[in-house]
């Protein structure tokens, strides 16, 4: 944790402030270790200080040893302000996107003469790059959704409903160790199966029906990411159609991401073929987004980004078509960049399965 404090204290030299206030919970927990639900950093070129209340300060002492732990009084922000004087604090940065306006009006008023400095992405930024414990920790996340798609399988069938599918996929990760599903989990079945984030509803899987499943595992604080998509049944012409035109451009894009490569350069390894194959305008969102401690992180593989490529990025990779009234496709696998290329982190076999 230390060392991640210093790449921040890094970022900050060249800033016009001498202190920053986190608050966002997983970028507290990314510079402290600290998994309490209410904390504050206030992070300067000396001092790194994680206050928090009477509930959690024996957690924070044991979590972030690398941080002087303050217990708040009844007004934190009282608490805040005198170690910004403590400190010699004259201006302080804060996170633009975490904080309400009524908060920022409280904190001017508060906290003056000090002046408030708002900023983005500068902690994330760093949490990009992962390092082998995060990784490790991201894999195992992987494994746990591996292993309920395993699970699901046998499942499936008509007469159960999305809402059912998407139940036993949370309780089994929950059994194999996740802390919970990464997300709502996405169940999308028949024609809804063209809903990009359809959240799972009571509508009854019915034979003939594409099956997209979109879920993830909540591991030790890590987020995975995966989507299947299966059919009940023999498909016709036009979803093992649609299928493969998705499988090839994933397979493309995985087999030619590599580090250096930018956001735009890698969402148009898959998109160019979709789109050559006639279905581009069914291919609405990204190829991909940042994996870590939050469920979307930079970078971000999309058409307007320019966000680079570096070894220890985790990214997803999850090309789709998705045709109203009629179903949809997609199949996404979670991978870490390397010094060469990639390292697929999701195992689940991307065949279209025909369950009868």
């Amino acid at each position: 944790m230390q060392e991640r404090v210093n790449k921040l204290r890094k970022q900050m030299e060249p800033q016009p402030f001498d202190g920053m206030l986190i608050l966002k919970p997983e970028n507290r927990r990314y510079l402290s270790g600290f998994t309490g639900s209410a904390g504050y950093l206030l992070i300067t070129g000396q001092e790194a200080v994680l206050i928090t209340d009477f509930r959690y300060s024996e957690q924070a002492k044991e979590q972030a040893p690398h941080f002087r732990v303050v217990n708040h009084g009844a007004s934190v922000q009282d608490t805040i302000r005198a170690e910004l004087e403590s400190a010699g604090v004259k201006r302080l940065a804060f996170e633009k996107d975490h904080l309400t306006y009524a908060l920022y009006a409280s904190y001017s008023e508060k906290f003056a003469p000090v002046e408030l400095i708002p900023t983005e992405g500068i902690v994330e930024k760093i949490r990009a790059v992962k390092d082998a414990q995060e990784i490790a920790t991201i894999r195992q996340a992987c494994a746990i959704a591996d292993a309920a798609f395993s699970h699901i399988l046998g499942f499936l069938k008509p007469g159960i409903s999305e809402r059912d599918v998407a139940l036993e996929l949370e309780f089994f990760m929950r059994r194999e160790g996740a802390k919970s599903s990464s997300f709502d989990i996405i169940v999308a079945s028949g024609a809804r199966s063209s809903l990009p984030h359809g959240v799972a509803s009571d509508k009854i899987l019915q034979q003939g029906d594409f099956v997209k499943m979109d879920f993830g595992a909540l591991y030790d604080g890590y987020c995975s990411d995966i989507t299947r998509t299966v059919v009940l049944g023999e498909p016709n012409e036009r979803q093992k159609q649609i299928y493969d035109i998705v499988l090839e451009a994933q397979l493309r894009a995985l087999n030619n991401l590599k580090p250096g490569m930018s956001g735009k350069e890698a969402d148009a390894l898959a998109r160019d073929l979709i789109r050559d194959k006639g279905y581009g305008d069914q291919f609405g969102h990204s190829l991909g987004h940042g994996l870590g401690l939050y469920i979307h992180e930079d970078p971000r593989l999309s058409t307007l980004s320019n966000d680079q490529l570096e070894p220890g990025m985790v990214v997803t990779v999850e090309p789709g078509i998705y045709i109203p009234g009629f179903g949809g496709v997609r199949i996404e696998d979670d991978v870490v960049i390397t010094e060469f290329g990639i390292e697929i982190l999701t195992r689940s076999t991307k065949e279209l399965l025909i369950l009868s």
